[in-house]
């Protein structure tokens, strides 16, 4: 029986022991309601997902969908009773606690605040998801900060359908497949930062090259369902968008200091006050280390938000970030004789391969109500990625001749054909500068259409981007300079138009309903290049193409009682070709089409009680045409995408979270266990050969039918807290062909399933605003293979183990 499928059987063994004597607990001991209420804001609506907090306690709550909160098992006494939601003002209250019965706080009215005029994918006011008609992930800084992430991936992996493939072991180039989508680069996802697209080029190259960090993150939101047809360009996979904190209503700063093995460190300052009508919240992070695994980096991201409120009824909001990244980052990975060798594992096979991003951006974003019903909200930004990648040459052939430029390095084994990897004087600089602008008006109208209480957003978005590519060959190993191979310029141009109406038939059903066109117009313009028979010559070729899409979504909810909600939705999926894809060197306009499929999914989401939260989504995905990537990154020869043809995705996502402490009426004591857990088929659906290999039937590369995340996390009235993180990955297959032996370069075969467990254990004084916390990463050591991208076995990171400290002020 496989580790898997034993801790399954254990699980459920556990839960369901637990869950029984847990029932037969709280049936023998209520838990004691202490403290009751309801908040709303100053326009009469209820404030759902206010997290209303006793401070100087673990004892806290959400309220629900009406506003409505409890609090249990407090002692007598007296406490702060703190409630605070996003776009609302904080609001405290002493309350005394005594033994005559529940205090019933009544109505709590929170001001509207100065909120960001941001775009976000899930409503604010709505964080509990109770109108959100598809599968979303919503988590916190909270969430993050008990992770004590060293990447952004181990945030991602707590969200069900998320396959996330580490390349470097620290996440600077996230790759995320969603529901079994190919994770290369993360290209079938959308990727945002406060609603900004970050992705290189969002339409002719979306590759995360640049991923930001999670470190100075205040939340992220995940989105799966037909609600993506209000962003795209890409609406196959999901949405992710990165959140930032906004300013504080008063003044409010931390320092945040990390330092582990390999001269690990990582250092993060924030700052932020609202001064009369104008809120400043500015951070800056430098990460470095000098030996991850195979790694060593330096990273310095700096970033400044500012909001200023025009009058009552407009806020403009800014935004202004540099980042600065200096790695060893490369593609060459390790053969399999050296993987099955053992002792090999962290070898830098190329020791002066550089890559250099550096990345500046700005936006605004303005919001102006013309009445409580009417809102126009904008936003507009611009940046430009620099991406310059020097990687050593190499030469793999089956009967392990070495190049005539070998420099006299072998790595592997030159007995097995195939075996060895030579590493050659040679080294081939890839240069490319990316340039984005965009803008995007959007309305938000509530309106009676039908007697009904309706709620429609609608926009266009105008986009341009570009992007610059060299190739420069050097002579020797290592060098900066060389000559010119290829020169080019892509540049593109975007058009959409969407609306997405909300409409309320009643307060237990609503309909979602929405269309979305996208416009693309691309050009490659090739100054010079290498012919064939030719050689490398200057040259003057000029092609373009363009591609339209309508995109319909539409979705529902249904709450049968307060406290579960059902829903679904049907949308297409699109994403446009990449533009050096569908147009050749030559100058030809491919047939390559766009990745078009159908969405489906249903699912439930109930809080069955105080103290249990369930979520479960049934999905499919019926894709015409998926494209499947060639490129050096994918694995693949370096150029080129394919039209993969038909696949389909199907399966179901789960999430279960325990409130212990409240299952047993602990007073004094916070203690939660969850597991999400996600069952994956994805084949492709209809002949299609590969040699003399028909697919048809075969898993699609890198979609583990089993993915499972779980933690159990404990927290006390002293400060103590621990979290232990269970992930496990099944399966993968690294080809089309799903071969299951290693190929000798590692470049396909089966990629084994994999655990790995994390442990974080943490103290706050809570008097001095001062913590401490100790995380262990890998903490049984697993050697495992991570990817067979982009050109070789990538390993796992080790056993890792950081310390940290973190003031507030």
């Amino acid at each position: 029986m496989r580790l898997y499928q034993i801790y399954c059987v254990v699980l459920l063994g556990f839960l369901s022991f637990s869950l029984e004597n847990i029932v037969i607990a709280s049936e023998s001991k209520e838990n004691e309601l202490s403290v009751k209420g309801v908040v709303y804001d100053t326009e009469q609506n209820p404030v759902s997902y206010a997290n209303v907090y006793v401070k100087g306690t673990v004892k806290g709550a959400l309220t629900d969908a009406k506003g409505k909160f409890q609090l249990f098992d407090l002692e007598k006494g007296v406490y702060e009773v703190q409630i605070s939601a996003v776009g609302y003002k904080t609001k405290s209250q002493v309350v005394e606690v005594d033994a005559n019965g529940v205090l019933d706080l009544g109505l709590v009215v929170l001001e509207i605040g100065v909120e960001m005029p941001e775009f976000s994918i899930i409503a604010n006011k709505d964080r509990i998801f109770s109108q959100v008609p598809g599968a979303v992930n919503y988590l916190n800084k909270e969430d993050i900060k008990s992770l004590m992430p060293v990447s952004g991936n181990e945030v991602f992996r707590r969200v069900s359908g998320l396959n996330v493939v580490d390349e470097e072991g620290l996440g600077m180039r996230v790759n995320i497949g969603i529901r079994g989508l190919n994770p290369d680069r993360s290209r079938n996802v959308l990727m945002l930062e406060d609603g900004v697209p970050v992705a290189l080029a969002p339409y002719g190259e979306p590759e995360m090259y640049y991923s930001p960090a999670i470190d100075r993150m205040a939340g992220v939101e995940i989105l799966k369902g037909s609600g993506q047809i209000l962003y795209g360009p890409q609406t196959i996979g999901g949405v992710v968008n990165y959140i930032t904190p906004n300013a504080p209503e008063t003044e409010q700063g931390s320092v945040q200091i990390q330092g582990g093995q390999g001269s690990f460190f990582s250092g993060l300052v924030n700052y932020g006050n609202t001064f009369g009508n104008t809120g400043l919240q500015v951070n800056l992070l430098r990460k470095s280390a000098d030996n991850v695994g195979p790694t060593q980096f330096g990273i310095t991201d700096f970033n400044t938000k500012f909001l200023f409120k025009l009058n009552e009824k407009s806020e403009l909001g800014a935004k202004f970030g540099i980042y600065d990244e200096r790695s060893n980052s490369t593609y060459i990975g390790l053969n399999q004789v050296m993987f099955d060798q053992g002792g090999q594992y962290f070898t830098r096979l190329a020791p002066d391969d550089r890559l250099d991003v550096s990345r500046y951006s700005l936006s605004f974003s303005h919001v102006y109500r013309f009445n409580p019903d009417f809102k126009l909200r904008t936003i507009a930004y611009g940046y430009t990625t620099t991406r310059n990648w020097n990687r050593q040459d190499f030469s793999i052939n089956n009967s392990n001749t070495p190049p005539s430029n070998w420099t006299g390095v072998v790595w592997g084994d030159t007995s097995i054909p195939g075996g060895a990897i030579f590493m050659r004087d040679g080294t081939g600089q890839r240069n490319r500068q990316f340039e984005v602008a965009g803008i995007e008006p959007r309305i938000e109208l509530n309106h009676g259409l039908f007697g009904q209480k309706n709620e429609l957003k609608a926009g266009v978005r105008f986009l341009v981007e570009s992007a610059k590519e060299q190739r420069v060959n050097g002579t020797k190993a290592g060098v900066k300079s060389g000559n010119l191979i290829e020169d080019e310029l892509r540049n593109g141009r975007a058009f959409s138009a969407y609306f997405q109406n909300e409409t309320e038939l009643g307060e237990k059903v609503s309909l979602h309903g929405g269309l979305r066109f996208e416009n693309f117009n691309y050009e490659r313009n090739i100054f010079r290049r290498n012919f064939s028979g030719i050689g490398v010559r200057d040259t003057s070729i000029v092609a373009s193409n363009a591609v339209n899409e309508i995109i319909p979504g539409v979705g529902f909810t249904v709450k049968p009682t307060n406290t579960i909600t059902l829903f679904g939705g049907i949308h297409k999926g699109f994403a446009p070709p990449r533009t050096k894809d569908a147009i050749t060197s030559t100058g030809d306009a491919l047939d390559l089409e766009a990745e078009r499929s159908w969405n489906y999914e249903a699912g439930v989401r109930s809080e069955l009680n105080n103290w249990i939260y369930v979520e479960a989504t049934a999905f499919l995905m019926d894709f015409s045409n998926q494209i499947i990537p060639v490129s050096e990154s994918a694995g693949g020869l370096g150029f080129g995408v394919v039209n993969a043809g038909a696949t389909r995705h199907q399966g179901l996502e789960t999430s279960f979270i325990f409130d212990l402490s409240r299952a047993f009426g602990l007073k004094k004591w916070a203690i939660d266990y969850d597991i999400q857990a996600t069952f994956i088929d994805a084949y492709f659906s209809e002949d299609r050969f590969i040699g003399d290999v028909n697919i048809n039937g075969n898993t699609t590369p890198y979609a583990p039918e089993w993915l499972l995340n779980s933690s159990l996390a404990i927290e006390s009235e002293s400060g103590f807290s621990a979290r232990l993180t269970y992930n496990f990955v099944g399966d993968q297959f690294g080809d089309e062909v799903n071969s299951i032996e290693p190929s000798a370069n590692g470049r396909t075969g089966l990629i084994p399933s994999f655990f790995t467990l994390d442990a974080v254990v943490g103290y706050e004084i809570k008097k001095a605003n001062l913590g401490f916390n100790l995380s262990v990463k890998n903490l049984t050591d697993e050697r495992y293979i991570s990817t067979r991208r982009p050109q070789g076995i990538r390993v796992g990171l080790p056993r890792f183990i950081t310390a940290g400290v973190n003031f507030n002020f």
